[in-house]
């Protein structure tokens, strides 16, 4: 398997940011790891194993993101403003710094062709930011798998609310957009998946996914929502499992 690691500065953040790629062709996917996850936490937690036949196959090229947590959604104690602040300069890193540079090595090792998308994918807090990702830029992003997500701000900032946390919070502002909205027609014409289980620690992700497909399906929005058994828990085993089922009709 093709394995790359860069690092690049920057600006956006003002320090250097790390990722690694996984593959020599095809589909682009841009891997969120889990709350305070690092950029290697896709192969040193063996996610790598499993899409490692796509991967080799030259049907997938995965990117894996390192992430500011620590400084924002798990800073609870923090001042809230600073904490989102910094999230979304993360979020520009990604969309303006990262997203760019994936488009241009995966057209390199496609012969040259720019891929339309990019497929979001991610676990637990990782399954939160490739939702949010997905849903605020679908111009950018064409398909979406979270698994085990939360998808309120509330859970890291509680009751205090500010553009910026909306603008991060999919349950909040997909509730209040407009049913003629451009991105309702864009979201329809891509594919998202968002998977839970009914088993140990899994209890207020549950109710957050089933809040979010409510909210999806009010609006007219095409989305494959399931809910797995109450033997499966928060762990990886079992998104060892979802992963393996759900990203062959992604891919």
């Amino acid at each position: 398997m093709n394995i790359e690691y860069h690092k690049r500065f920057s600006p956006q953040l003002g320090r250097d940011m790390e990722f690694k790629v996984y593959g020599h062709s095809g589909r682009p996917c841009l891997y969120f790891p889990c709350q305070d996850g690092r950029f290697f936490d896709f192969e040193n937690f063996h996610m790598v194993d499993v899409c490692a036949a796509p991967i080799e196959e030259g049907r997938l090229q995965v990117f894996t993101v390192d992430t500011v947590d620590r400084e924002t959604w798990s800073a609870k104690g923090g001042n809230p403003h600073d904490r989102i602040a910094r999230h979304e300069q993360w979020y520009h890193y990604v969309t303006d710094e990262l997203v760019p540079e994936i488009f241009w090595k995966n057209a390199q090792s496609n012969g040259g062709k720019r891929a339309r998308g990019i497929l979001t994918f991610g676990c637990s807090m990782g399954a939160m930011h490739s939702a949010n990702f997905f849903l605020r830029r679908p111009d950018l992003f064409d398909a979406n798998l979270s698994l085990s997500g939360l998808y309120s701000a509330r859970d890291s900032f509680g009751d205090y609310m500010e553009p910026l946390i909306y603008d991060n919070s999919p349950i909040d502002y997909l509730s209040n957009m407009p049913w003629d909205h451009p991105y309702i027609r864009m979201y329809n014409e891509r594919r998202m998946i968002f998977c839970v289980g009914q088993g140990a620690w899994e209890d207020e992700l549950k109710a957050s996914t089933r809040q979010l497909e409510q909210v999806v399906r009010s609006k007219g929005i095409n989305a494959w929502f399931d809910y797995w058994g109450y033997d499966v828990s928060h762990d990886w085993e079992w998104w060892y499992k979802q992963a393996a089922y759900f990203l062959p009709w992604l891919i």
